[in-house]
């Protein structure tokens, strides 16, 4: 045998060897996806594939009374935003005072892999802080958006590669409440409604951030862009402000419009999408809308036709999904809920094609209660984001309730439920990777395992979080005001302000009435210090609490606590002045004293008036704390 056989027969299998054992171990595969089924991850906000649908399989079919296993979870800042993975990754946006940040942390562990700050807190004390759309990730990059339409793209390890001021560059119009599109990322372009003058939809190129084109002059809202595909081309559907409009992916012409409205409106929810048929919900109760979408052929140009509508179904900033055949989706009555408030409505599935009610859950008329025992006892969803897998629908409510539902045409049957984010209102949509869920609110991130129990390991049920640690509770603050405005953005009207008036004044007059009273139980002169302080102090008191009595007495909603601020300059206008009197007569420290005092009881009082406020959503009533700047309160009152 020749010697180069012989060396080929010994070493090279020697080497071979010594090569595969020496490579880098491969990562284990999906376990939750199909055989055949390719990775995708949770890479946008609705999913793999823009519908919320995941391909994951062997979910738990129930849950324990304790609830799936947390993993991990975290405190976040600020944001509206939902989470995106990709591979071992999981990706969201929040604030804090020092600004925003898009965060990349271990899907694991949930610890910070790094992070990117581009622009200042949004917001940060208004009613509606933070970041509003969710980073969307692309052939290992990042790609996010700002409140203000500034649109960027991440390298992998969090480095910038390039930034467009959208906003600068077009104007944006449609988006007063910040601008909150997701980027959607379809054949090398970055899509997103923009709204501004020849740009209701702009495509910048993925690699570079340069404007590919930009199109139509519809005004946009807070839907994002949705590519389709009609026939052998694809459509990118944006859902405006006024109208629903499709503009070709590649050259970007405007194809088709249809008109929706010319008042007051906004579109937060995604399109639902089964060739040829396009289905879309709006709030207020605007109800539904399935059109057919035609493309071009021959000399045809593309086009839209309506095919039916109705009102059985209102969706806002909680979107729909379609599972064959039927849409699944919250039926909005009402305005947006708040923490002690929540959205009357009834979750309902109906059918795709025809509109029919299959089945609902919840009542028009009657208001979801905050207990959540309450709630799982009557089995009512409520206001929720939904993820389909498995057969199966994953619910968020907004009151923070996870919970199980098969995915059934024929009834609501529920599989499981459980309090995950509670004490506050999220509007985030739920995220599903590798069996974990990864859902937050304002204030924490929490990741759940949801995998069925052969795929739960003894250490990591022997490692989970109680949810009991997690779950806040709801204070209903509401009680305080007695009854309270039926939507938070009305301002006073002038009945209202009128109303307000006669009661403030009464709260005073009752105030000196008391002070005389008391001054004659205690026989005491009416007069000098003492005197100004009761009375102050029953003034205070009387337009903190009577403005509830008053309303629950008359059901209307009467004001009185910006009869609190008028106090609390008056005795900071006072304590300054007698400070100064008494500076002339003994130290100037005197002086400086009284002042602190007076600014620190004005400062802490309009500090107290805002936050309460804003946690009752008074939006408009924040006005009263301008009043000091508009004139001075008499100083020489009787007191």
């Amino acid at each position: 045998m020749p010697l180069r056989e012989i060396h080929r027969l010994l070493f090279v299998p020697m080497i071979l060897a010594t090569m595969a054992y020496c490579a880098p171990a491969q990562s284990t595969r999906n376990a939750f996806l199909p055989d055949g089924v390719s990775e995708l991850g949770w890479p946008t906000m609705r999913g793999p594939h823009l519908n919320g649908h995941s391909d994951e399989i062997h979910l738990a079919d129930a849950w324990p009374p304790s609830g799936p296993p947390v993993l991990w979870t975290r405190r976040l800042g600020q944001s509206y935003s939902s989470v995106t993975t990709a591979h071992d990754r999981v990706f969201t946006q929040y604030q804090t005072l020092a600004g925003q940040y898009v965060l990349c942390m271990d899907a694991a562990s949930g610890d910070t892999i790094w992070e990117h700050r581009y622009g200042w807190a949004y917001e940060a004390t208004g009613l509606y802080p933070g970041p509003r759309s969710t980073p969307t990730v692309a052939d290992h990059r990042v790609y996010f958006t700002s409140p203000d339409a500034v649109v960027g793209c991440l390298s992998w390890d969090g480095v910038l590669l390039w930034s467009v001021d959208l906003a600068e560059r077009f104007g944006s119009r449609g988006t007063e409440f910040g601008y909150a599109c997701s980027p959607v990322i379809e054949q090398g372009h970055v899509l997103l409604p923009l709204g501004g003058k020849n740009a209701s939809m702009v495509a910048l190129d993925a690699a570079t951030g340069r404007v590919a084109w930009h199109s139509g002059d519809e005004p946009a809202s807070y839907a994002s862009a949705l590519p389709i595909r009609v026939g052998q081309q694809t459509q990118v559907v944006g859902y405006m402000q006024h109208a629903l409009c499709g503009f070709d992916l590649l050259t970007g012409n405007e194809l088709w419009k249809v008109s929706l409205s010319r008042g007051y409106d906004e579109h937060s929810s995604w399109p639902l999408y089964r060739e040829p048929h396009l289905w879309i919900s709006a709030p207020f109760q605007a109800g539904w809308q399935l059109f057919k979408v035609l493309p071009s052929e021959g000399d045809r140009a593309a086009s839209i036709q309506r095919v039916m509508q109705g009102d059985n179904m209102s969706n806002d900033v909680a979107s729909s999904v379609l599972v064959d055949g039927y849409v699944y989706g919250f039926d909005l009555a009402e305005a947006q809920s708040k923490a002690h408030r929540p959205s009357r409505g009834q979750f309902r599935c109906i059918d795709f094609m025809t509109g029919e009610t299959q089945w609902e859950n919840g009542s028009l008329k009657v208001r979801r209660s905050t207990d959540f025992d309450e709630n799982a006892k009557t089995q009512t969803v409520g206001h929720a984001s939904v993820v389909v897998a498995d057969d199966k629908l994953i619910l968020l409510s907004d009151l923070g309730e996870l919970i199980l539902a098969k995915a059934n045409p024929s009834r609501y049957e529920e599989l499981g439920r459980v309090s995950v984010l509670g004490g506050e209102i999220g509007w985030a949509a739920p995220a599903l990777h590798r069996g974990c869920l990864y859902v937050r609110n304002q204030e924490r991130l929490v990741c759940l395992h949801l995998g069925e129990e052969a795929f739960i390991s003894p250490t990591v049920r022997e490692n989970a979080i109680p949810l009991s640690e997690l779950s806040g509770r709801y204070w209903d603050w509401s009680v305080v005001l007695g009854v309270e405005p039926e939507y938070a953005m009305d301002p006073p009207t002038s009945r209202w302000l009128v109303n307000w008036f006669i009661a403030i004044s009464g709260c005073f007059l009752a105030a000196a009435l008391a002070t005389v009273g008391v001054a004659v139980v205690k026989r005491r002169r009416i007069s000098g210090k003492w005197y100004r302080g009761v009375f102050a102090g029953w003034a205070f008191a009387a337009c903190l609490v009577s403005g509830g009595v008053i309303s629950l007495v008359t059901n209307d909603f009467v004001f009185t606590w910006p009869g609190c601020l008028f106090v609390a300059l008056t005795v900071a206008i006072y304590l300054s002045k007698s400070s100064r009197r008494l500076a002339k007569t003994e130290q100037s420290k005197s002086r400086s004293r009284g002042d602190l005092y007076g600014v620190l009881i004005f400062l802490a009082t309009c500090w107290g008036y805002f936050l309460v406020c804003r946690r009752l959503s008074l939006v408009t009533q924040w006005v009263f704390l301008f009043g000091s700047v508009t004139g001075n309160p008499p100083v020489n009152m009787p007191w």
